[in-house]
């Protein structure tokens, strides 16, 4: 396997790049390209449209979809609520439905892609938006949607008929976008409960190996439905709810393993993979695992060690750690920001551009 360039000294990471995971906290989409493609233009490689509107909270509008459908209710309890918005109450199956006789509606990622899209285009056209710069779309993973929404019981029968309905999304982005313009993003998250035991695996049998073999099997699949000139990578979570990790990584060991996985199997190219990296940890431990991991020369590595509370001096600081497993990286935040204070955006974006040399 081909490796990337050689290692720089431990001291002096080789900080290539900034990426931007998906959500932004801006207005709109024209106001993201316009704000990232001034402040970080020559760092990105990729701009996504800030998931804007309704896809602010990630996938908690799919429940608004599932609301819709008929063979899928809420299960009967009092409704609760997450930050007063969205009911938390999960779904399953009715009583002598198929899940293979589901009928998804409109999913809503398409219509957002090809709308933001085109605004993508006029301004890149007017030279808002450098040439050569690609327009992100980041996808949950079917896994996601289902691990968050479904009753345990149905989760097995609903994903496969749920995973279509997502990668029919996927065939009308790829209709409507030319596909040296695109990069496809999976966003990978509750795959990362399964493998740490947060939660009840519907795919294998009980024991770590079984359900790392089920996450990437997945993740090659997703890889799969991408063509050839397009992008494709994954952004690697553990989760993000009111900005809190549903359990904190010991170290990248994990991650190192869905990341091998993946590029051992997948068949077509990976062009990058992100990764968190909690504030506290500036240890080379956390990064340890990660120098086994040998990156083709075109999979781009991005960390998230960007945090708000102590900026250009902590991100140095876990950056150096990094490099000891790593040496060459691109640097971002560990999840979107699009939930986040609305005042931290700006400075969040110039924080990026602070660490990140350009390309």
């Amino acid at each position: 396997m081909s490796t990337g360039p050689a290692p720089v000294p431990s001291s002096s990471p080789d900080i290539r790049g900034a990426h931007l995971v998906g959500s932004v906290n801006l207005p709109d989409a024209a106001t993201v390209f316009r704000t990232v493609s001034d402040l970080l233009g020559d760092r990105l490689r990729r701009i996504p449209d800030g998931e804007v509107g309704e896809r602010f909270y990630w996938i908690q509008f799919q429940t608004a979809r599932f609301d819709t459908m008929s063979g899928l209710s809420r299960i009967a309890v009092e409704p609760y609520y997450l930050r007063g918005i969205f009911d938390g109450r999960p779904f399953r199956l009715d009583d002598g439905v198929d899940a293979d006789d589901l009928v998804f509606p409109d999913l809503g990622y398409a219509e957002a892609a090809l709308d933001s899209y085109a605004e993508f285009a006029r301004l890149r056209a007017r030279g808002v938006i450098a040439a050569g710069t690609r327009f992100q779309v980041s996808l949950p993973t079917p896994a996601a949607v289902i691990g968050a929404f479904i009753v345990p019981e149905d989760r097995a029968a609903i994903e496969p008929a749920y995973e279509r309905a997502l990668f029919a999304e996927l065939a009308r982005i790829l209709d409507g976008i030319p596909l040296a313009d695109l990069a496809v993003q999976w966003d990978t998250a509750v795959e990362f409960a399964l493998l740490e035991g947060r939660m009840e695996p519907w795919f294998a049998e009980s024991g770590t190996g079984q359900v790392l073999d089920g996450v990437v099997e997945r993740a090659v699949r997703q890889a799969a439905a991408v063509p050839d000139g397009v992008e494709v990578g994954y952004h690697l979570c553990y989760g993000d709810v009111e900005e809190q990790h549903f359990v904190q990584p010991t170290d990248a060991g994990r991650l190192a393993e869905v990341i091998t996985g993946v590029l051992a199997a997948a068949p077509r190219p990976i062009s990058f993979f992100h990764l968190p990296v909690p504030i506290e940890r500036d240890d080379a431990a956390y990064f340890a695992p990660l120098a086994a991991v040998e990156l083709p020369q075109e999979t781009e590595l991005y960390l998230g060690l960007l945090h708000h509370e102590d900026g250009v001096d902590g991100a140095r600081r876990r950056a150096a750690a990094a490099a000891t497993a790593q040496p060459r990286f691109g640097v971002a935040t560990e999840c979107g920001f699009g939930r986040g204070p609305s005042e931290r955006t700006t400075g969040l974006l110039e924080l990026h551009a602070a660490v990140a040399q350009a390309w």
